[in-house]
């Protein structure tokens, strides 16, 4: 698949704060990719570095084999001239005008005659929905209805890259999984290349077709398929900023791994070399990443496990949710309620369990530092 963008070796500071530092990365033709990352980590700088309301102190920008960013070359192509649209977080539709004025702005601004900047509006506002609304004013529209407002105007000049910050950040709940499906519908049917800029790890995994994971000091951690990101993570990092993450310290002792400060046995990794001299014979070497749902819960005596005590048991109404303590090491497991019902599951503050695994990331502990306090 083409690259239709590419950031090369991008530098970017405020007066001595330094968000971005040689930074690259490539989009496709076609994709829907995704930044995601924790607030303040710079996607949001980066985004308009694309959009070209920034310019890079170094590195250089590429769209569609163009360079419209350079520096070192005396290259900065406005905006207006780079062929993209941008949806804003807070819409930023304008409050004078009426949905089909706002959404035909861009179209008035390239001079398309009357008759098709009126077929290609009322096509568009037919796309996001809006159908029969076109002469309403934003005053009398919801915010959800403001932001396929917003969507439409940038998807009017049917440009070749729609940059989308934020954009339902603002919307419930409901509107934000109705309208991020809209989205994806849009993206597929008029074949552009998203580039889109959230903190929310579900929006992402629901839209992209890759996506990119930054830190708080704006280094990208590791850029794949949603399954690619959430099943097989670079790092610790990465495997806990995707989701409610549970970490339990391992230690060699001799032969064996024991999990938190107890003699409780857990399978070994697989790719460690367990030959004698290979490592230290004790301390804490290594950690086991898992997800709630990769923790089987159970009565003691019903299955082989790790022994455990429930510190915690919280009703959520479809799910039980569990914390539970292991050699002094704790971990989160859930259950949905009708099985923990009908199973016996219904554990209560310092009851007696045993938990096993279905699926276990190993990570050398010392590169959790900074991520989670083991």
């Amino acid at each position: 698949m083409e690259e239709l963008i590419q950031v090369e070796a991008v530098a970017k500071s405020y007066g001595k704060h330094q968000v971005h530092r040689d930074l690259s990365l490539s989009i496709r033709q076609g994709e829907c990719f995704t930044l995601l990352g924790p607030s303040g980590c710079g996607k949001t700088v980066l985004l308009r570095l694309i959009a070209g309301f920034e310019a890079p102190d170094a590195g250089r920008i590429s769209i569609g084999g163009r360079v419209v960013s350079d520096p070192a070359g005396g290259v900065d192509v406005s905006p207006d001239r780079r062929g993209l649209g941008m949806v804003f977080q807070d819409y930023a539709v304008w409050p004078h005008m009426t949905v089909f004025d706002n959404v035909a702005y861009p179209l008035k601004i390239a001079k398309m005659s009357r008759q098709e900047l009126t077929d290609r509006v009322m096509e568009t506002i037919a796309m996001v929905g809006m159908a029969g609304l076109e002469k309403r004013l934003p005053s009398e529209l919801s915010g959800g209805q403001q932001q396929r407002v917003a969507l439409a105007r940038a998807l009017a000049a049917r440009p070749s890259l729609l940059l989308l910050d934020e954009p339902l950040t603002n919307l419930d709940a409901n509107l934000r999984e109705e309208m991020r499906f809209e989205i994806r519908e849009l993206q597929r049917k008029l074949d552009t290349t998203v580039l889109y800029v959230t903190h929310d790890q579900e929006v992402a995994l629901a839209l992209s077709d890759r996506l990119a994971v930054m830190d708080e000091t704006g280094r990208i951690r590791q850029t794949g398929s949603p399954w690619e990101i959430f099943e097989r993570p670079a790092d610790p990092f990465v495997f806990n900023f995707m989701g409610t993450a549970n970490f339990l310290p391992v230690r060699r002792e001799g032969d064996d791994w024991l999990v938190g400060g107890g003699v409780q046995k857990i399978s070994a990794p697989p790719k460690i070399d367990l030959s004698p001299g290979s490592s230290p014979a004790s301390g804490l070497l290594y950690a086991v990443g898992f997800r709630p749902s990769d923790v089987r819960i159970a009565q003691p005596g019903a299955e082989v496990g790790l022994r455990g005590i429930v510190r915690r048991a919280s009703f959520l109404g479809a799910m039980m949710d569990y914390l539970v303590e292991v050699d002094g090491a704790t971990l989160r497991t859930a259950i949905e309620t009708h099985e923990a019902l009908s199973g016996g599951l219904m554990f209560r503050d310092g009851d007696s369990c045993v938990v096993s695994f279905l699926d276990l990331h190993w990570f050398d502990a010392e590169k959790l530092t900074g991520v989670v306090e083991l």
